[in-house]
């Protein structure tokens, strides 16, 4: 097993985990770049918002993650019989929100291609399972529901509707997506698995640099869909 990252002290200043605060502010970087880079378009409609709302949120995430998660959490005092801090709280809650935000952008990219009622029960089904799992988290103190949530609705949902549209119209968009989703869950697989190369690499710090590249698929992905005929119909300049 590897061992804990030592902290480290510039100016004095106490951080712990250092290279796994780091590694989560570079995906925070590459969400808040795609944000940025989304903002800049004047395509308006509902999939750009759900898809800026993700982007924007996931880099909240990860810097919570990152500097209260990991840098920082022994500022941040806690009930210490509790399985873990209540500070965590707002990165997984963040997180969730933006991974039904691209659930929701997946949906609505493939509505053309569904029947009505299809589109209609998953946007509900989005709903309810976000509430679901955030009161299952709130309850438990579980990072393992966040996982079973984000699994749930890249695997199931994201690479669901974007491989059916690829199957039917060769998106690249989807294509970009379909490769996002197959990183994310090495990173995953890295994660749950710690399988991290040293002390100073860890498995979060592979999961976290493998994160950034999935981030950064969905992005690619993100600007091809944006233009789709599919969604040309709710464009407003």
């Amino acid at each position: 097993m590897i061992e804990p990252q030592p902290s480290i002290y510039p100016f004095g200043i106490r951080i712990d985990e250092p290279i796994t605060t780091l590694t989560d502010l570079f995906v925070s970087a590459m969400c808040f770049y795609a944000f940025y880079r989304l903002n800049k378009i004047p395509t308006r409609n509902k999939m750009h918002s759900y898809l800026k709302i993700y982007f924007f949120s996931m880099g909240i995430a990860t810097t919570i993650g990152g500097v209260v998660g990991h840098g920082f959490l022994y500022a941040f005092s806690y009930n210490e019989s509790l399985p873990v801090s209540p500070w965590k709280l707002p990165g997984w809650l963040t997180s969730m929100i933006s991974i039904a935000m691209v659930e929701r952008a997946s949906i609505e990219y493939a509505r053309k291609l569904i029947k009505p009622a299809v589109g209609t029960f998953f946007a509900w089904l989005n709903i309810i399972e976000l509430i679901t799992f955030i009161i299952i988290t709130f309850s438990t103190l579980n990072f393992f529901f966040v996982e079973v949530h984000s699994a749930y609705g890249l695997l199931i949902v994201v690479a669901g509707f974007n491989g059916f549209v690829y199957y039917k119209t060769r998106s690249e968009g989807s294509k970009y997506y379909l490769i996002a989703v197959g990183v994310s869950a090495i990173s995953a697989l890295i994660f749950m698995n710690e399988l991290g190369l040293h002390t100073w690499f860890n498995h979060y710090d592979l999961s976290h640099c493998i994160m950034t590249l999935s981030a950064y698929f969905f992005y690619r992905g993100s600007m091809k869909e944006i233009y789709d005929p599919l969604v040309e119909a709710d464009t407003k300049t």
